[in-house]
């Protein structure tokens, strides 16, 4: 395990310059040569929405089926953030890549990935980001109510965005769990929303960073922060080992919808090992033992082809807060 880490750790921090590095080889020798025969292994590139510490273990499951299926061995990786997994494919330093909304968009404009599969999520294909806080008596308007154990106000109980955001201009001067950037439901979506309410982002409230999800809910549960951003429902990746979490996080505002993450393949394999691994993975999905790995990993209960164009509006979101 600490050797597999160590061998991630490495190659995402090469990445940035093997890019460099393969950029400054691409010129008229390429293409001339012919086209390179698929490895005879693959990384798979995962992205820390949770506990980073565990989630190369939660995703053997399915490491271990596409090693099956492909007949190739396949090792799963965590980024050390989501623009390192786009950075690590586009250097070959990852094949396979689950991805954010934003960051598959950057993987096939920048890199020319194929986004083959995005996810489902209890029948949706799109999600909302969540405003949580600890202090329901400021930020709810209307009574706190439960759903299935699940504490929301503002009419945050209806899971679909957007929700609440009247409330979110209160945020100013609290102490906020922000995630990094790259994260559409972190970071991009409630700061553009905040914009729009007319919330001075770059210094109107104090960022608490965080580096995932389920850290942003416990920076709210355990008071280190007064509200937090997340997707929809963080609460439940620390509900076990924080069985009141849903009572003492509420969420009071909801987000525009967002586009769910997915699959992104490198260019670079052929159409044959493409189509695969897609293959694989949608048909590992509508299995039980593949619906309940890929919920494990990332609250997944489907895997679909994908529709590359549904990315473009977090692409111009981005855009409006200057990170394109």
């Amino acid at each position: 395990m600490n050797t597999r880490r160590l061998r991630l750790a490495t190659a995402l921090a090469a990445a940035a310059l093997a890019s460099v590095s393969l950029a400054g080889c691409s010129g008229a020798a390429g293409a001339a040569s012919e086209p390179a025969a698929d490895p005879s292994s693959l990384v798979l590139a995962l992205v820390p929405s949770q506990d980073q510490a565990n989630l190369v273990d939660t995703a053997k499951p399915l490491t271990d089926m596409l090693t099956e299926k492909l007949g190739i061995p396949v090792t799963g990786v965590v980024s050390k953030d989501y623009q390192a997994a786009v950075e690590a494919m586009g250097a070959g330093q990852a094949q396979i890549g689950f991805l954010p909304s934003l960051q598959l968009w950057q993987a096939n404009d920048r890199y020319g990935a194929s986004v083959v599969l995005q996810t489902e999520r209890n029948g949706n294909i799109t999600y909302p980001g969540q405003f949580m806080t600890n202090n329901p008596d400021k930020y709810c308007s209307t009574p706190v109510v439960e759903r299935d154990g699940m504490s929301f106000c503002n009419g945050a109980d209806a899971l679909k965005g957007p929700a609440g955001l009247d409330s979110i201009t209160k945020i100013a001067g609290a102490k906020v769990a922000v995630l990094g950037p790259g994260s559409p439901a972190g970071y991009i979506y409630p700061m553009l929303a905040l914009k729009e309410a007319g919330v001075d982002i770059d210094s109107g409230f104090q960022k608490v960073p965080v580096t995932a999800n389920d850290a942003s809910v416990l920076a709210v549960y355990n008071g280190d922060a007064e509200v937090g951003f997340s997707f929809w429902d963080a609460r439940t990746l620390v509900q076990k080992d924080k069985p009141d979490v849903g009572q003492k996080v509420v969420v009071f505002g909801l987000t525009n919808e967002i586009p769910n993450d997915g699959v992104a393949v490198s260019k670079d394999l052929s159409p044959d090992l493409q189509k695969k691994i897609s293959t694989a993975l949608e048909e590992y999905s509508a299995t039980d033992e593949g619906s309940a790995a890929l919920k494990a990993v990332y609250s997944i209960t489907k895997l679909a082809p994908a529709d590359p164009s549904s990315l473009d509006v977090v692409a111009r979101a981005a855009q409006e807060l200057g990170l394109q």
